[in-house]
């Protein structure tokens, strides 16, 4: 089954110097443009993370310092990837918890104003762990019937990612082909923010989603605790979610000027 697009989709995958959102950075990263009409182009790139990859990294994924040394650092070539993602959705395996979260710190470290706003985004992940409990090399085999060769190559991932996608559609009736649907399908949380710091309550309202303002309005906690936005600011949080944070004030105070 082919997907039904109404607008362009971009499958992506990384490979980065560890998984902590904030502090780790992408060593390569592969991008699969798949056009309504049926058209596909595809971009990989290394990236110098401008600091040592750890042993244990290099041995998941095998892109070592020497690798990366006169490579293009992410700030170099952020507009290049920007350019080919700015009018498609998003996709990808554990994206929406992972890769996504990922490239928007390097975006926004790079001064580049990434967000979703007017996109959504499909986990592939998600699906299946909905469907069958599985790994990505297990799913390839599961749903295309093939070996997932150079598992942990960001091409291999994604063009892997892409074909589970579309089988996926194939056998599950119950999934539309539909990139609003499967987004919400796909979506774990109300997140506002990537990471989940901020969330929406039953009523669409943003709440914090942690620490001793847990299930507290965002609104609510910047009027009677300005001091707490500050402290946010300038503590170790992913730039996104101060990037929301900054938002819902500035939102806050425009109404209060109307």
């Amino acid at each position: 089954m082919e997907l039904k697009l109404h607008r362009p989709i971009c499958f992506f995958d990384l490979e980065t110097t560890g998984t902590d959102i904030t502090k780790d950075r992408i060593v390569e990263i592969s991008i699969l443009k798949v056009y309504p009409n049926g058209n596909k182009e595809s971009r990989t790139w290394l990236v110098n993370p401008e600091r040592t990859i750890p042993v244990a990294t290099i041995a998941f994924h095998g892109i070592t310092d020497e690798k990366v040394a006169n490579e293009p650092t992410f700030k170099q070539l952020s507009t290049q990837i920007y350019t080919m993602i700015k009018d498609a959705d998003l996709a990808g395996y554990n994206s929406d918890r992972f890769d996504i979260p990922l490239l928007a710190e390097e975006m926004l470290r790079a001064g580049v104003d990434f967000d979703m706003k007017n996109r959504v985004s499909v986990d592939v992940q998600t699906i299946f762990h909905k469907k069958e409990e599985r790994t990505l090399s297990a799913a390839y085999k599961f749903y295309c019937g093939q070996v997932l060769e150079n598992a942990h190559t960001a091409a291999a991932d994604t063009n892997a990612t892409y074909e589970i996608l579309k089988s996926q559609l194939d056998r599950y009736e119950d999934l539309e082909n539909d990139m609003r649907l499967l987004s919400e399908y796909t979506t774990r949380k109300k997140a506002v923010d990537f990471a989940g710091f901020i969330a929406l309550d039953d009523a669409g309202q943003e709440v914090f989603t942690f620490g001793k303002f847990k299930n507290v309005k965002v609104e609510q906690v910047l009027q009677q605790e300005p001091g707490y936005y500050g402290w946010f600011q300038s503590a170790d949080f992913p730039l996104y979610t101060k990037k929301v944070l900054t938002a819902i004030k500035l939102r806050k105070l425009n109404n209060k000027l109307a």
